[in-house]
């Protein structure tokens, strides 16, 4: 055996034999390998793709719940690597922001609601308002007893209506009958004057109701002579300010409370007719019975008492209740 191995073909092939061998067992694990590192590559893309697919899915996508794993020209078998977070969208200004406009719209919504609220409240302070002054106006236009009321007109109103400076002649000359108050308008005392001076007369921007106001303080303290030039001079110059119904009627006081019950009839008849409506029209009225009872003259009394009663029911049950019920004691209406 020896002797043949030693030939030179012999040891070629064995040689070659052997190389063989060695090669085949060196290139065995090779295959393995390949299908491994493809394996693990195929899986990387998967899971790659997963997450990519949890970032459309799921909210929040933004890099603050997922780390971003597939970009342009990224090779999705390489092997990836942690990336710090992004930046957070919304900051702590931003919020606070966003809070301040929530507030704001609420602001508005609440000074809306409170708007609407005060607005309705006015509308019905109107509404009530022309309630109470429609309650107040006469019930008819021709009351049953209206048809009675003029029967005493001509006797206290001897002159025409409309001729006003007839009534200042006898604020001059009224004091005759009575000697007290024309000795008090003749010859006014030290004291008298220095108590007239000491009543100031409002100064407004409103010179009409300062003049009112003034003669209001006058008849207030029982200054009635000076109350009642001061008086008519209101009804003279502003004959259409809002205060000339309390103005007529405080000149027919003045005279009522001066014990001149013919002058007073007078306005209180004249206030009454000029705005039945007017805001001391019912005072006028009840006022002008009460002239006649202080003149006896119970016919007229009871006749402007009915009216009274009849025109403006609300205010003889209500604010004017007790003078009512005085006057209509004081004399016996059949």
């Amino acid at each position: 055996m020896t002797p043949l191995l030693r030939t030179p073909a012999l040891r070629l092939a064995g040689a070659m034999l052997l190389a063989a061998g060695t090669a085949t067992v060196m290139t065995a694990p090779a295959p393995a390998l390949a299908q491994d590192s493809a394996a693990d590559a195929r899986i990387r893309k998967i899971e790659a793709e997963v997450r990519a697919l949890q970032r459309k899915v799921f909210p929040g996508g933004d890099g603050r719940f997922f780390e971003p794993q597939i970009g342009p020209g990224s090779d999705p078998a390489a092997p990836t690597t942690t990336s710090s977070p992004a930046a957070p969208s919304s900051t702590a200004v931003t919020d606070i922001l966003v809070r301040l406009d929530t507030l704001e719209t609420q602001l508005r919504g609440l000074t809306a609601r409170s708007e609407e609220q005060a607005n309705a409240l006015s509308q019905m302070e109107l509404r009530l308002a022309a309630l109470e002054t429609a309650a107040n106006m006469p019930i008819t236009t021709t009351p049953s007893s209206g048809a009675s009321l003029p029967t005493f007109q001509p006797a206290p109103t001897s002159a025409p209506a409309t001729t006003l400076p007839a009534v200042r002649p006898p604020v001059q000359t009224a004091p005759a009958p009575t000697p007290t108050p024309a000795a008090s308008i003749a010859a006014p005392s030290a004291s008298r004057l220095a108590a007239v001076q000491a009543i100031t007369k409002p100064q407004t921007a409103d010179a009409g109701d300062d003049e009112y106001s003034y003669g209001f303080r006058l008849w207030s303290a029982g200054f009635f002579p000076e109350a009642r030039q001061q008086l008519t001079k209101f009804v003279e110059q502003y004959p259409n300010h809002p205060r000339i119904s309390f103005g007529r009627n405080l000149l027919g006081r003045a005279f009522l409370d001066d014990n001149l019950p013919d002058e007073a009839a007078r306005w209180f008849l004249r206030n009454y007719q000029a705005n039945k409506a007017g805001d001391r029209a019912p005072d006028s009225l009840l006022y002008l019975g009460k002239a006649m009872i202080a003149k006896n003259d119970t016919r007229k009394a009871c006749i402007a008492l009915a009216e009274f009663g009849e025109t403006y029911p609300l205010v003889a049950t209500g604010r004017l209740a007790d003078e009512y019920r005085n006057s209509l004691a004081k004399v016996k209406c059949s």
